[in-house]
């Protein structure tokens, strides 16, 4: 069984940053494949940004060039998401997916992290 928790979030002013980080354990060895998503009150949640070990990542528009997705180097169970140029309209609960990467594309899992709360405001 592969546990997921995500860390990093908190309160923010408009134009600040975050580093969430997404750490697996349990029954794995390294994360192929991650989806973080982003759930905001009385919205349905939305996928934000997708890695593979291939080497894929991708990016909602509402994101990209303000957030980036990446694996640890040497700690391969922990999956950063680093944001940027932050907007109130960033906030939301975020969570993690350990999805499958199949042939260089994300696709996800059951395997859900508890979310961590991203708040982004004066």
């Amino acid at each position: 069984q592969v546990q997921l928790v995500e860390s990093g979030g908190g309160l923010v002013q408009p134009g600040g940053s975050l580093r969430l980080s997404c750490t697996a354990s349990g029954a794995i060895v390294s994360i192929n494949a991650m989806g973080w998503y982003r759930q905001a009150p009385g919205k349905q949640r939305e996928l934000v940004a997708t890695f593979t070990a291939s080497g894929t990542t991708t990016y909602a528009d509402s994101v990209k060039g303000r957030f980036t997705v990446s694996r640890d180097n040497t700690k391969t169970t922990t999956v950063y998401l680093q944001m940027n140029s932050l907007k109130p309209e960033d906030t939301a609960v975020y969570y993690c997916n350990n999805g499958i990467d199949y042939s260089g594309t994300y696709y996800p899992t059951p395997r859900w992290g508890p979310g961590t709360q991203v708040t982004v405001s004066q």
